[in-house]
């Protein structure tokens, strides 16, 4: 168990959201960002940088829709994080990437600090059973039948889908494992931490299952913040805010009345980067031992025999 944060501000616990931009719809998802902005939570949007040239049934707006990216502009200066979900919603090579990431910091005057993997796209780093080491590797094998095994390329040098060193140089901060428990530094005391085994990536962070409004809700029960907040913990939300979230023009009920009730608690609302740089001040190991891996990939695998392997 990780020993209680002394939050910035006497603040009692920590909370954001990492929105992963699937199936993204202007109109939907303004209506999630409107709470989030009115009840003083300042989170993280994902993006796609251009839009694809394969039809995908994830597929959403992209940041060449000009309507779409000043509205994430409004966003970022009202001051919400843009984080990066991969150059497009399908594989890119190489050369795509590189563009992807360069225009990212043209529109926004910014590096993607944070990133997302999405999960079909042979680019993605460290991705699959690559996430593993081990035994755990080969369990994770025989629980997705080998589909994923090979598939994920981002970090092989020798494939066209490389870009580890450009993750390198532009993203800090990359997420890998998923719970289902809401505080997410529970889970992963040592976030943000570098991995010796992943050299491409300068440091991991976790997550907390909240991938449609069902499972959001259900994290974010009454019972689940109010042991946030005992706790002294942080909870990184992982959501797509276009699943489910607003139906026919209206925003989930159920979502308006969690957050309301989390807004009036002393927590420490703060995009995911402010989050984690704050986390790797006060954490004073940030390289993963062997037998810290070993119990993190376990805790995650154990989570996947409930919530199915992602």
């Amino acid at each position: 168990m990780h020993p209680k944060i002394s939050w910035p501000n006497n603040k009692r616990f920590a909370f954001t959201i990492f929105d992963d931009t699937d199936r993204a719809d202007l109109k939907d998802i303004q209506l999630a960002y409107q709470c989030l902005d009115e009840l003083d939570f300042k989170t993280t949007k994902s993006v796609w940088v251009t839009k694809g040239n394969k039809p995908h049934e994830s597929s959403g707006v992209t940041c060449e829709d000009k309507m779409y990216l000043n509205w994430l502009l409004e966003l970022k200066n009202k001051g919400f994080e843009i984080g990066y979900h991969n150059t497009t919603y399908h594989s890119s090579y190489r050369e795509e990437i590189k563009a992807g990431l360069e225009k990212f910091v043209t529109m926004f005057n910014q590096l993607p600090t944070v990133m997302a993997n999405h999960s079909i796209n042979q680019e993605n780093i460290y991705w699959g059973p690559h996430r593993l080491s081990g035994s755990r590797r080969v369990i994770y094998n025989m629980l997705t039948r080998y589909k994923k095994k090979g598939f994920y390329k981002g970090h092989d040098e020798s494939s066209p889908y490389f870009w580890g060193d450009l993750c390198k140089e532009y993203v800090t901060y990359v997420r890998n494992f998923v719970f289902s428990d809401i505080n997410t530094l529970k889970c992963c005391p040592y976030m943000p931490y570098q991995d010796p085994e992943k050299p491409y990536v300068n440091y991991w962070f976790a997550s907390s299952e909240g991938h449609n409004v069902e499972l959001f809700n259900k994290c974010l029960s009454n019972e689940n913040q109010d042991r946030l907040e005992e706790e002294g913990g942080a909870c990184i939300m992982y959501t797509h805010f276009a699943d489910g979230f607003c139906q026919d023009g209206k925003l989930s009920e159920q979502f308006k009345i969690q957050m309301k009730r989390l807004s009036k608690k002393n927590g420490w609302f703060v995009p995911l980067s402010t989050l984690l740089e704050f986390l790797k001040k006060e954490n004073k190991t940030q390289i993963i031992s062997n037998s810290q891996r070993r119990a993190l990939e376990w805790k995650w695998l154990f989570d996947k025999l409930i919530l199915g392997p992602t």
